[in-house]
């Protein structure tokens, strides 16, 4: 399967293709969100709240982007469930 190339944010050459499709379909409309300790990751698109579960994504694919800073936690009122934001810039 082809890499998929990241737009806006530099995307390091350790991520796995799973870790790269989180970031793809982020930089496209879709919002990550996961339970409050990072497992069972949902990609939520913002116009119509239509869900995509990635049958390849878990815990251990979200907790590699937020330790490369490509994603960061979203202040969220529900404490059960944590939205994640893509960063602008990624640490070197």
């Amino acid at each position: 399967m082809a890499r998929k190339k990241a737009g806006s944010v530099r995307v390091p050459a350790k991520l796995t293709e799973a870790e790269q499709d989180l970031v793809w379909h982020m930089e496209r409309g879709y919002q990550l969100e996961t339970d409050s300790l990072g497992s069972n990751p949902v990609l939520r698109r913002l116009k119509d709240d239509v869900e995509i579960r990635p049958a390849s994504a878990n815990r251990n694919t979200v907790k590699p982007l937020e330790e490369h800073g490509l994603i960061v936690p979203a202040k969220d009122r529900d404490t059960l469930m944590i939205v994640w934001r893509i960063r602008g810039k990624a640490k070197k």
